[in-house]
């Protein structure tokens, strides 16, 4: 793990929730312990109330499963975790928001998959920005700010999140480039050097293509920052920076939403972030790019009742 993405590691990083934990490991737990997970991410307020033996027995494992996956998701064991997610629940509720599920089955009714939906969606925003590494985002905006070139990869859902980030530096004057072949992200990435950033995002952290991709602009001297929702992943060793969304993908959600539009709010900071650094510049060029579109917008016809 590079020193320049620990070093840049601050007490300005938010604790995380019970929950956002789970999410973040759910690809490290074994096949046992992910079913505990599972059960904790799906129904928080039944395990604040289960013992460790009703959890165990729900889950179809043993009490010694659990207590490995409380110490995997870095609790001391089962009581510290009931407590840390009565605690999260509390507070939830206290926000006029209590745990939904995000699980859709097969007899949802159409407002609850909507309901579970709209939850799971907000929970991915709230969560990813309250949890989100300020001091790796200030590390990454630095970088961008300083960058001559720009260059971001990801594959299928994660390709339109590279886009994303692509389009709005480009609108402000910053030279990107997004990419979702993996042949010329391999070709653009072997021209990358000193000065330049190359941005990986994939939800898993495992996507070989990504990680292949950052790892030959890291060997040719660029900046490489990582976006995922897993911080024990393959993706971590070849970022010299991270930015880690929590979230946690639903059933039937195609195209990776959650996972999508939590990855969509972190470029959104990171955007935000590097606008403000430049403020005079973008907002000229933010005026320049709207009045060169403006002429092209169809004119509303007014309604006659």
């Amino acid at each position: 793990m590079a020193q320049r993405r620990q070093a840049s590691t601050a007490s300005t990083t938010p604790s995380r929730s019970a929950t956002g934990r789970v999410r973040t490991l759910l690809d490290n737990f074994s096949t046992s312990e992910r079913r505990v997970a599972e059960r904790v991410l799906e129904d928080p307020e039944w395990v604040v109330a289960s013992t460790i033996t009703e959890l165990a027995r729900a889950c179809a494992t043993s009490e010694t499963t659990v207590v490995r996956f409380c110490h995997t998701a870095g609790f001391v064991g089962y009581p510290e975790l009931r407590l840390a997610l009565a605690g999260e629940t509390a507070q939830l509720k206290a926000n006029g928001r209590p745990p939904v599920g995000g699980r859709i089955s097969p007899d949802d009714d159409l407002e609850s998959i909507v309901r579970k939906i709209a939850h799971t969606d907000a929970r991915a925003v709230e969560d990813t920005l309250g949890e989100l590494d300020r001091g790796q985002l200030v590390a990454v905006i630095e970088a961008v700010v300083k960058a001559k070139r720009v260059d971001a990869f990801g594959v299928v859902a994660s390709s339109l999140v590279a886009a994303d980030l692509q389009q709005k530096l480009h609108r402000i004057g910053c030279v990107a480039f997004a990419w979702s072949d993996t042949h010329q992200a391999l070709t653009s990435a072997a021209l990358l050097g000193p000065g330049d950033v190359m941005f990986g995002f994939s939800h898993s952290g495992t996507t070989e293509d990504t990680v292949t991709v950052l790892k030959e602009a890291k060997r040719r001297g660029a900046t490489t920052v990582a976006v995922t929702g897993s911080e024990k992943s393959p993706i971590m060793e070849v970022a010299d920076f991270a930015l880690i969304t929590c979230v946690r993908e639903a059933t039937y959600r195609a195209g990776a939403m959650a996972s999508r539009i939590g990855m969509l709010a972190v470029v959104d900071c990171l955007f935000a972030g590097v606008g403000q650094r430049r403020f005079d510049e973008t907002q000229g060029h933010l005026e320049d790019t709207f009045r060169v579109i403006r002429g092209r917008r169809l004119k509303a016809t007014a309604r006659r009742d």
